[in-house]
């Protein structure tokens, strides 16, 4: 082998050598002597934690917020699961009970002993912060899974067996469930919701048409429903071949053209083209077939040129 062979091939494993290097400061970021840490607010669990064991109270107001494994400590999640076991069982939550239910699940050894639940308590005065503090660890919690999540994402990514359509997939539902399991929606006071609805019936008195909501066209549906109301989630259901999609079709094509509302059409069950040769069948009023082999008239092609609907599909 010559020196130029030799050169070539130490070229070519210090490139390797240097990708490689690469790739495992972008997939392992907490493990690459940066000396990164994962998001956590250790300081602020304790205070919640020791707030929890304070006031009786206390758990009613963060209950939706917190669980066991939205905390860093390994600790912490597990006094958290004591005291959401004495709570279910509607025992009274304060040191001595934490205590003793931590003896009862064998982890009081494992989370300081007694002496680190006094500690807690002598970390915070009062609860009245806690539901503020609850929502900066579950800040956190969800910083930290989304660093596995896109850690894991790069990882396979990086794999030559890797089918792109199933690493979206996986993504989009790691991505969903991260939200769907650390979100909610905040309970309201009945009397801000009964202003709003007073406000929103006094709105409507002055309508004359009795349409509250999106008219569908159809005079008879719209009489008894006053619209398509907003939040609203309606089925649509009958045999095969009654009609379903054309009714559907009709109602979106009558909201976007007649009545100049923004739609959209998902379906999981026609192709685009399909449903888009729909819609111009009806706004053309040309048979199907005809549009389906091509088989116009002149003046067909004409009338068909001239549709303009103002839809998504």
């Amino acid at each position: 082998m010559s020196i130029l062979d030799n050169d070539k091939k130490d070229f070519y494993e210090r490139k390797s050598q240097v990708s490689d290097e690469r790739r495992n400061r972008i997939t392992q970021p907490f493990y690459s002597g940066l000396g990164k840490l994962p998001p956590q607010a250790v300081d602020v669990e304790e205070a919640v934690l020791g707030a929890l064991m304070l006031e009786k109270d206390a758990l009613s107001s963060v209950i939706d917020i917190l669980k066991a494994d939205v905390f860093y400590k390994d600790a912490h999640q597990k006094i958290f699961k004591a005291i959401s076991d004495l709570f279910e069982k509607s025992s009274p939550i304060d040191i001595l009970t934490v205590t003793a239910q931590l003896r009862k699940m064998g982890e009081i050894e494992m989370i300081g002993g007694a002496y680190y639940i006094t500690e807690l308590t002598n970390r915070v005065a009062s609860a009245a912060n806690i539901e503020y503090h609850s929502r900066i660890i579950l800040q956190k919690h969800i910083q930290r899974e989304l660093i596995r999540v896109s850690s894991e994402i790069i990882q396979i990514a990086y794999e030559d067996t890797t089918d792109v359509l199933d690493l979206l997939d996986k993504a989009e539902k790691s991505l969903f469930e991260i939200g769907q399991n650390n979100t909610r929606r905040d309970s309201r006071i009945i009397h801000d919701l009964m202003r709003e609805s007073l406000a929103e019936i006094e709105a409507l008195k002055d309508k004359k048409d009795g349409l509250t909501g999106v008219a569908s066209g159809f005079t008879d549906l719209d009489r008894m429903t006053s619209g398509w109301q907003k939040s609203d989630l309606v089925i649509i259901a009958a045999r095969p071949a009654m009609g379903k999609t054309a009714f559907v079709l009709t109602c979106a094509r009558n909201a976007a053209v007649d009545f100049d509302k923004p739609v959209v059409v998902f379906s999981l069950e026609m192709s685009s083209n399909q449903l888009v040769n729909r819609l111009i069948s009806g706004e053309a009023e040309i048979e199907q077939e005809k549009i389906r082999k091509g088989t116009l008239e002149e003046w067909e092609w004409t009338k068909i040129q001239l549709v303009n609907l103002t839809l998504l599909i």
